[in-house]
């Protein structure tokens, strides 16, 4: 039966329906199975499915995302968890130079049927190297697949979608939306739509375009336009690479006004390629310019300053109304 779940149960849910219907799936992480995950999310899984299909691996990022690459090729299909986002970089020559190419350098005969799991963001008070927001680095790599799911129900319907995708993906998990917040979900899941996009809420005077917790971030600033009577559209990215191009321009085309809104930092990010995007293909329908909210360009700062480095409601309230002023 259905329940009512937070994103981190949504995911274990999704993870143990995956172990229980693929008998080639395995799950690779440091503390994931003896110790169930520092968030959580593999909490019994070993003892259900066995040490075989649960790895808790060594502190060597690059050695246990370079295996499971060997491993897709030896027919299984690896679910890895880096235990922090920053914790990610060791691993990213094998990300970026063989998983991200290994169907092409291959002319197409071998896909890589695997998903890293990344917990990403600030927000939660962690120390330096526990809240990066690194979408960018992978979403410029032809060959890898960058998603991010804002509630739990797309979580788990994404996760799904993710490890049936039979090409390797960066599954991003906004960690500061692990307990925050109830969803119903179903007793098991359906597999998502991996590159599109959704409209969460409807509007037609300006439009928030975000992904993870900016998705929440933006709902809460619509709120506040809409006693000013500002009808605001809310669209929840969830593909970062590819970007769900159709739903971004019918978006620009029919509001006219845009603010995107990244964690990230500013520069060079997600938002900037959607500003492009719309700039070169919608233009003609553009009321203004499509303005930014982001995160600071610098290391993210320890927790006593991270408020002011995140973006806020009140700043997207601004931007909106910025673009509502041209």
């Amino acid at each position: 039966m259905g329940a009512n779940l937070n994103m981190v149960e949504a995911i274990a849910r999704a993870l143990a329906q995956i172990l229980e219907s693929d008998p080639d799936s395995v799950l690779l992480g440091e503390d994931i199975g003896v110790n169930g995950g520092v968030f959580r999310a593999t909490a019994g899984l070993q003892a259900r499915f066995g040490p075989d299909r649960v790895v808790d691996t060594p502190l060597a990022e690059s050695g246990f995302v370079g295996a499971a690459i060997g491993m897709c090729l030896a027919g299984l299909h690896p679910i890895v968890e880096i235990q922090f986002d920053a914790f990610v970089y060791p691993a990213f020559q094998q990300l970026v130079s063989h998983a991200g190419r290994f169907r092409w350098r291959t002319n197409g005969a071998y896909g890589l049927p695997m998903v890293v799991r990344l917990p990403y963001g600030g927000g939660t008070k962690a120390p330096e190297l526990h809240s990066d927001s690194p979408e960018t680095l992978f979403s410029h790599v032809p060959g890898l697949r960058v998603v991010v799911p804002s509630d739990p129900r797309a979580a788990g319907e994404l996760l799904l979608a993710a490890a049936a995708c039979g090409d390797p993906v960066i599954f991003m998990e906004p960690k500061r939306l692990y307990r925050r917040g109830r969803a119903e979900v179903p007793e098991r899941f359906e597999a998502g739509a991996l590159d599109r996009g959704v409209v969460v809420r409807p509007g037609t005077d300006v439009a928030l375009l975000a992904f993870g917790s900016m998705v929440e971030m933006a709902e809460d600033a619509a709120e506040r336009l809409g006693v000013d009577g500002v009808s605001t559209r809310v669209v929840d990215l969830r593909s970062l690479y590819p970007l769900d191009r159709a739903l971004l321009l019918d978006t620009a085309r029919q509001v006219g006004r845009v603010v995107v809104v990244q964690e990230a930092p500013r520069h060079s990010g997600v938002a900037a390629e959607i500003a492009a995007i719309l700039q070169e293909e919608a233009a003609d329908s553009l009321l203004g310019p499509t303005l930014r909210v982001a995160g600071m360009d610098m290391p993210f700062p320890l927790f006593q300053l991270e408020e002011q480095a995140l973006p806020s409601a009140a700043r997207v309230v601004a931007a909106a109304r910025a673009t509502l002023d041209f």
